[in-house]
């Protein structure tokens, strides 16, 4: 017997989604191209706006500020990780006076904006570099939200696994970190490679308390040319770069998933420790 954590949609049902999909990708190409058109009739295009990227320096500026970035989100995901299995072990303990103040101090960080918490941080620390604040907050505000969704996939497994591996010996902690866990982060992948994503993004936000990663790298580059006409391509290739790294992660991820029989509409539990009842 298989536990089916989303219903399967049926035919109606697909149909309307094609119908939003398609809706929304020609909506999002009508706007690109009328952008597009508008830069283009503004002389945006124009060659002369590109020759900057002839120069091996303005290219290595850009990389070396988007290695910054890589670094800030890996070491940030890392940390979201181990504090999202954190939250949501102390979530669902079984005594209040830890579960209790845990869910205030969850919904008071995925309350509160992550530009706030940098500057808090920041505040709260003058010695920390902005690397460090930038990494603490984005760890600590990803942290809650993935840990509330290990918890909701640990929540929806069969109550049989966890019976079947106390009934073997097992410890309560070592039977949710050994059994539930695993299926929790498998059956929650896509939410949580989504998550990531939005991290990487909100890494942007470094540029506002003095990080110095590709926005800032970039704006600096734009500043010592000195010329307003390299302002618009030198944002819009730091704009592909940030879409290919983006892309790059969402499509490993639905490869992975695909390759684990993970799909967003139905997510079926593993239950290779249930018991016969």
């Amino acid at each position: 017997m298989t536990s089916v954590l989303y219903d399967v949609p049926g035919p109606k049902a697909r149909v309307r989604a094609r119908i939003v999909s398609w809706g929304t990708g020609l909506i999002v190409v009508a706007v690109l191209g009328y952008a597009g058109l508008t830069l283009w009739q503004k002389g945006m295009w124009d060659p002369t706006r590109w020759d900057i990227f002839n120069d091996p320096l303005v290219w290595a500026a850009l990389l070396r500020g988007l290695v910054v970035v890589l670094q800030s989100a890996l070491v940030a995901t890392v940390l979201a990780l181990l504090l999202g299995m954190v939250f949501s072990l102390l979530r669902m303990s079984s005594h209040r006076i830890v579960r209790i103040p845990t869910t205030v101090v969850l919904e008071f960080f995925r309350g509160m904006p992550v530009l706030l918490m940098m500057l808090f941080i920041l505040l709260a620390f003058p010695g920390i570099s902005a690397f460090w604040a930038v990494v603490s907050a984005l760890a600590v505000y990803n942290g809650a939200i993935i840990g509330e969704a290990l918890r909701s996939g640990v929540v929806a497994l069969p109550k049989g696994q966890r019976e079947a591996g106390l009934a073997i010996g097992m410890r309560p902690l070592q039977a949710r970190l050994q059994i539930e866990f695993p299926q929790a982060f498998r059956n929650m992948l896509p939410i949580i490679v989504a998550q990531i994503v939005v991290l990487l993004k909100d890494t942007a936000l470094g540029y506002i308390v003095g990080q110095v990663a590709l926005i800032r790298e970039g704006e600096l580059l734009a500043e010592f040319v000195g010329r307003q006409q390299y302002f618009f391509s030198i944002f819009l290739v730091m704009l592909a770069m940030y879409l290919a790294v983006n892309l790059t992660i969402s499509t490993i991820a639905r490869q992975l998933a695909k390759r684990r029989g993970i799909t967003v509409s139905k997510v079926v539990a593993d239950e290779s420790l249930s018991v016969q009842t």
